[in-house]
């Protein structure tokens, strides 16, 4: 078989042999390309450091390669994670940097896997992030352990393993469990041979149309009918309906009386008579009024 010219070998394998053959750094040559890069800014020092890493990049990304993502991607959000740590690194520190890496590696890794295996954003909170990366795994070692656990339990189990609450661990569970799927993807009707997107099957609480309409003229038509019945009233009855009943906040009958010099008992029969002065107005004016 014709050998496959290395320019045209997967990316992904490229970057496994290179990281295969790239040394491994004993602790002294680890500190001082470190010092270089940090001091000097050593090109070559931090290419040598990061290039005997990428085992750990490459490493780390396949741990998260169930995601649906590929592979080469997570490598690369990998690689930025490595140069970030590198960026960071202390070589005073008694801390290999392999250390010191995993922890930007594995973050940039999550944080690509957030923003890319979903259109909705997802894992905000470290306790979100927590469950979306764990969720799996204790769920496969929960039905492995007790295969008749109820779905209430499982959820309620893995919560307390992660501190989190129970109906956080149901929706995170209902968004792994299926993919995105567009609203203008086509669905095939059996009967006509046609399609439709899968928007037009979408229904909305909102009224339709010609029911708006008939509404905004009902609200129209009932503030004449209401304007005209308030022209009826004298200017402390008018006062009194409109402080008391149409606003929002209502005044009392106590900072009625005081405004009006009048005590709140007063205000009481004053609004009293003036609702049974409007009702009688408008029965009277619009019989069809007394039917709503």
């Amino acid at each position: 078989m014709k050998e496959i010219p290395a320019n045209r070998q997967p990316a992904n394998r490229q970057i496994v042999r290179a990281a295969m053959a790239a040394p491994y750094l004993e602790r002294e040559q680890e500190h001082d390309l470190a010092v270089r890069w940090k001091d000097n800014k050593d090109q070559d020092a931090l290419h040598q450091i990061t290039m005997a890493h990428m085992r750990l990049v490459i490493s780390m990304a396949a741990k998260f390669r169930n995601f649906g993502l590929p592979m080469s991607d997570l490598i690369q959000e990998g690689h930025v994670g490595l140069l970030e740590a590198a960026a960071r690194f202390e070589p005073e520190r008694d801390v290999r940097f392999s250390t010191y890496a995993t922890w930007w590696i594995r973050a940039s890794i999550q944080d690509y896997i957030l923003r890319n295996w979903s259109i909705v954003r997802g894992g905000t909170s470290s306790a979100q992030k927590a469950l979306f990366f764990n969720l799996r795994r204790l769920r496969a070692r929960l039905t492995q352990d007790d295969p008749t656990l109820s779905e209430s339990a499982i959820h309620s189990q893995i919560a307390d393993a992660l501190g989190v609450h129970a109906k956080d661990v149901a929706v995170m569970d209902a968004r792994l469990s299926g993919s995105d799927s567009s609203l203008n993807a086509p669905m095939a009707d059996g009967e006509s041979g046609s399609s439709s997107d899968r928007m037009d099957f979408l229904t909305s609480e909102e009224p339709l149309p010609d029911e708006q309409v008939s509404t905004i003229i009902d609200e129209e038509r009932r503030n004449v009918w209401l304007d005209d019945a308030l022209n009826t009233l004298n200017p402390r009855e008018l006062r009194i309906i409109r402080e008391r009943r149409l606003t929002d906040d209502g005044a009392t009958l106590e900072s009625l009386g005081t405004a009006l010099g009048i005590s709140k008992e007063r205000v009481r029969q004053i609004e009293n008579r003036a609702l049974e002065k409007l009702r009688v107005v408008l029965i009277s004016q619009t019989p069809e009024i007394a039917s709503l």
